[in-house]
């Protein structure tokens, strides 16, 4: 743990240092009106599309804690899918947004990954365990994040997960 200087109320644990993301478009693009979490949001989801994820989904907890703001939820057919799906997202953070993970979980064992950025968690499960942990139903309360296969995202106000 020595490369995390700092922890936040929550125990979240942050790196010495967390790069900015520079932005090089103008103050009324619509890129730059979404929050960075969201764009991050999205942009985990598109990957996942792209690496052939299933029943991707994004829940909006802004309402619901202070920890996190969204959860990417998807599902890959093998333990290779997965890592394929969370190394392309890693690398797509950093270069697309500057951002890098905070910390990870289940890369090795299978079965689930979860990719921890702080403001965004990506969880990626297999079949089975998607059903049995059921985030979705634990967090029923939150908004869904429409994903459109074809890159289109937006919130859709009280739309229930």
């Amino acid at each position: 743990m020595s490369r995390f200087a700092t922890r936040n109320t929550h125990g979240v644990a942050f790196p010495l240092s967390l790069p900015q993301p520079q932005s090089t478009s103008s103050p009324s693009s619509s890129a730059e009106a979404k929050p960075r979490s969201l764009q991050l949001a999205e942009l985990a989801a598109r990957i996942a599309d792209d690496n052939r994820a299933k029943d991707i989904k994004i829940l909006d907890l802004r309402g619901l804690t202070s920890v996190f703001d969204f959860f990417v939820i998807a599902t890959g057919g093998s333990v290779r899918q997965l890592h394929a799906i969370s190394d392309e997202i890693e690398t797509a953070a950093r270069e697309t947004l500057n951002d890098r993970k905070i910390g990870s979980e289940g890369y090795h064992q299978g079965g689930w990954v979860l990719i921890d950025f702080g403001d965004v968690v990506v969880h990626l499960f297999d079949a089975d365990a998607r059903e049995y942990y059921a985030l979705e139903d634990l967090w029923g309360q939150a908004s869904l994040v429409p994903f459109n296969a074809t890159g289109g995202l937006s919130v859709v106000e009280g739309t229930q997960g």
